[in-house]
């Protein structure tokens, strides 16, 4: 016997308050159950997948005459009381002999209806059972589950439930945009809740930001976290975020005990999880992220064997523990939000494997970086691409490495961290990290522990090198020397060192003391048989005598370096072609030196070096100017500075203002030089470095011409109003498009080519603002944002992976993300109605 269920009926909850966000979301998932007759609603505890389903069923009614009936199954410890959970919400009565399913199958066959399964996870089986039965026998049902996984029935599509959309950076944006992202907005509205009044400012939002961030745009997170403005700040909250289980632990007294606080959210999936599924999950928490082969090595073991690893780990993904990444090179890439990764690191710790598992941690990335740094810089095999690939899983893995040298130095492991640093010497020189591997040599430096000679030798070498990069040359010179000392006394390789003593010499135009150093570091690298130094050797000798003006012998010093670097690797053959293009540009030989240019940015671009991108595309503005090209001058100009404000450089900033400087006088805008050379003249100063020489008169010249038409009043105006930018305003202001108003100002900002003579001479040219991204740019981030890996992209647009790999690196650079997902929301941004 059955009740009448009615028309326009159902049994859904009043609203306790507003519900904010999910706009995209509900719209995709109205349009999917209108396709789709069953839809389960993945995602970790708190996400908001019960408030997403029945806003959902509510949206959805009119068009269901059988109403939407919500049943929860929160309190339903028993599988079998599953039926009875759903005929008791739906008024259906148990037939005596006859199995409760088939009454409600003859209950609900006639009915349009949307049913609610509400937490599922820990009923899932009995779930999917009824679920299956009741689909194949109700033509007019729609069945909307919730649920920590996939119930897995035939017709099932199951839907995760992303994370609030979070700013992903927030220095570019204005208030008013960061005001409008899901995450901001629901803490704003439940903060104003308990505490009347409170409104976002611009001295709040950022902490509101930081803090939606740091809670992962988890709902519930958040909403725990709005409840504490009752007593605390939002910069105290945001601040207090480190211990978030202890800050977040009270919440609404109504609630499911599983939704209270965040712990409870957490603990109920973890304690529905199988042991062994429980230990991977413990061990996946020392990985910043991680491919199959690294929790393989790590995580098994002691309980774990590796063979199931996987099976464990797609059983994570499953229940929505684990999130599936981006791929890297081809393999699948794995991580845990932050919230979940805290609190598996947590149980990790009261296991008591907690130091055992990040010594497995630390050992791997050791291994990792030690085999990388040895094929990446060898003679013959393996080629280019595989190089390239090298330094892309390095660059993947670099959460994991600082969190092994972390390892490394609180247990006093100076030789394991010194080898780390060694290792990862290239990567951090490669993608301007130099300050961040500079602090971390000095960390191990000072553990005074006992470390073989040779490996401090190396670490002393590396050491100066970042401290050249830094310009920082008296430590580099003091480094450098210590390490050429200790590599004499033990036998280890010189030539690093004695290369770097040259080039030191050189930049203090020491000319006879850099020819010696360099002459004997090339000595050291063919007794060596190192044909990488060989070959950073003949650019230093070819640096040296390009100097002293005698070109025909700098030629042949890079000739011969391309020919000691031919089988080893593209990194060296684009430093000597860079060279090859500014000496081409002291013949005035244009072409040569645009052809040399855009090889060395071709192989730069491989590997996403952008301090030398950002010096390449400098030498192809310089000679576009030269040969009167401004348009192209400007397009190269403008990302050579935005790459080098995104490093942090300072100095390669100024000289790019000089550059924007120069190509303004081209243009014909000597009020914007001006305000460009103020601007550069003021990060030069707080850095200590005044422009000198040859180059530095010749500007001085084009910059003195054009004070000279503005008169000494203006002209003085001007620069003041350039030194007042700081580096973020006077790039913007130099990229933008010519004639327009510059920026006001701010507090002051947060070596490379010389011009070469008549680098200002160049007629005029219409020039337009770039666009952020090209046409196939923009084209491949709504692949990016489609899923794809960079070789799908590749089959798409029938274009090589490396290439592809290049495009998704320029937009990265472009749009200052660091990760796929950033880039996927930032699309999404763009296809909202009344974007831009």
């Amino acid at each position: 016997m059955t009740t009448d269920l009615g028309i326009g009926t159902g049994n859904l909850p009043a609203e306790p308050n507003s519900f904010v966000g999910r706009e995209r979301d509900l719209a995709e998932l109205a349009l999917l159950l209108g396709e789709v007759r069953a839809l389960t609603l993945c995602g970790p505890g708190g996400i908001g997948k019960t408030r997403l389903a029945l806003r959902l069923a509510c949206d959805l009614v009119p068009e269901f005459p059988g109403g939407a009936w919500l049943v929860e199954l929160g309190d339903t410890d028993n599988p079998a009381l599953v039926p009875q959970r759903v005929a008791a919400t739906l008024g259906i009565r148990e037939e005596p002999g006859r199995p409760l399913a088939d009454t409600l199958i003859d209950a609900l066959r006639p009915r349009a209806l949307i049913l609610i399964l509400d937490t599922c996870e820990h009923v899932v089986d009995a779930c999917a059972t009824l679920a299956h039965q009741l689909l194949a026998a109700c033509p007019s049902l729609r069945l909307i589950a919730t649920s920590r996984e996939p119930l897995r029935v035939r017709g099932e599509t199951a839907w995760r439930v992303p994370p609030l959309a979070v700013p992903a950076q927030f220095g570019e944006l204005s208030d008013a945009d960061l005001a409008e992202h899901e995450a901001v907005r629901l803490f704003a509205e439940r903060a104003a809740a308990v505490r009347p009044g409170f409104t976002l400012t611009s001295g709040n939002i950022g902490a509101v930001v930081r803090l939606c961030r740091t809670l992962d745009g988890i709902p519930l997170a958040i909403e725990l976290a709005a409840a504490r403005v009752r007593a605390l700040s939002v910069e105290q909250i945001a601040d207090r975020l480190g211990d978030r289980f202890a800050l977040l632990a009270s919440g609404d007294r109504t609630a499911p005990p599983r939704q209270q606080t965040l712990r409870a959210a957490v603990d109920w999936s973890y304690e529905l999880l199988t042991g062994q599924e429980q230990v991977l999950l413990r061990r996946l928490s020392v990985f910043s992220d991680w491919n199959l082969e690294m929790a393989e090595r790590v995580c098994a073991g002691h309980g774990v064997l590796p063979e199931t690893v996987l099976t464990l780990l797609a059983a994570l993904i499953d229940k929505s523990l684990v999130t599936l990444d981006a791929e890297v090179n081809a393999a699948a890439r794995y991580r845990l939000l932050d919230t979940i990764r805290e609190y598996a690191a947590s149980r990790l710790a009261a296991s008591g494997e907690d130091t055992d598992v990040r010594l497995r941690h630390r050992d791997y990335l050791l291994d990792l970086a030690d085999a990388t740094t040895a094929r990446a810089f060898v003679r013959g095999d393996p080629p280019w691409p595989v190089r390239v690939a090298l330094y892309q899983r390095i660059v993947a893995e670099r959460a994991n490495l600082l969190a092994a040298l972390q390892v490394s130095l609180d247990l006093g492991h100076a030789e394991a961290g010194l080898r780390l640093c060694c290792a990862l010497r290239a990567p951090w020189v490669t993608y301007g990290d130099v300050s961040e591997g500079a602090g971390w040599l000095d960390k191990f430096f000072a553990l005074d522990a006992a470390v073989p000679d040779s490996l401090r030798a190396r670490a002393l070498v590396a050491r100066a090198e970042l401290a050249f990069e830094q310009q920082d040359y008296a430590v580099a010179a003091s480094a450098a020397r210590d390490g050429l000392d200790l590599a004499s006394e033990c036998g280890g390789p010189r030539a690093a060192a004695l290369r770097l003593l040259a080039v030191l010499a050189l930049q203090q135009r020491r000319l006879d003391d850099a020819a010696a150093s360099a002459r004997a570091a090339l000595a050291a690298a063919r007794a060596e048989d190192d044909p990488w130094e060989e070959g950073l050797a003949h650019i230093a000798v070819a640096a040296v005598l390009s100097r002293q003006a005698d070109l025909s012998g700098a030629q042949a010093a890079y000739e011969a370096a391309l020919e000691a670097l031919r089988d080893n690797n593209g990194w060296g053959i684009a430093l000597a072609h860079y060279g090859l293009g500014w000496l081409a540009m002291s013949r005035q030989d244009r072409a040569a030196a645009m052809r040399s240019f855009r090889t060395a940015l071709g192989l730069y671009r491989e590997i996403d070096a952008r301090p030398e991108m950002a010096k390449c595309l400098a030498g192809i503005g310089w000679a576009a100017m030269t040969t009167g090209d401004l348009a192209l001058a400007r397009e190269s100009l403008t990302e050579s500075a935005q790459l080098s404000l995104a490093t942090g450089q300072r100095l390669p900033v100024a000289r790019g203002l000089t550059a924007l400087g120069v190509l303004a006088l081209a243009e014909r805008d000597p009020e914007r030089a001006i305000r460009l050379e103020g601007a550069a003249g003021a990060l030069r100063a707080e850095l200590g470095r005044a422009s000198a020489g040859p180059a530095s008169q010749r500007l001085d010249g084009f910059f003195a011409d054009a004070r000279q038409r503005l008169g000494d009043q203006a002209a003085d105006r001007l620069l003041a109003e350039g030194r007042a930018l700081g580096a973020t305003a006077a790039v913007r202001y130099g990229i933008s498009e010519p004639g327009a108003d510059p920026p006001g100002a701010g507090p002051p900002g947060a070596d490379g080519p010389v011009p070469p003579e008549g680098a200002a001479n160049g007629g005029e040219g219409a020039v337009t603002e770039p666009s952020v991204l090209t046409p196939r740019e923009l084209q491949t981030a709504m692949l990016v944002a489609r899923g794809l890996s960079n070789k799908a992209i590749a089959e798409e647009l029938v274009i090589s992976p490396a290439t592809a790999a290049r495009h998704v690196a320029n937009i990265f650079t472009k749009l200052g993300f660091t990760s796929r997902a950033q880039l996927a929301a930032w699309v999404a941004g763009r296809s909202a109605p009344g974007a831009s």
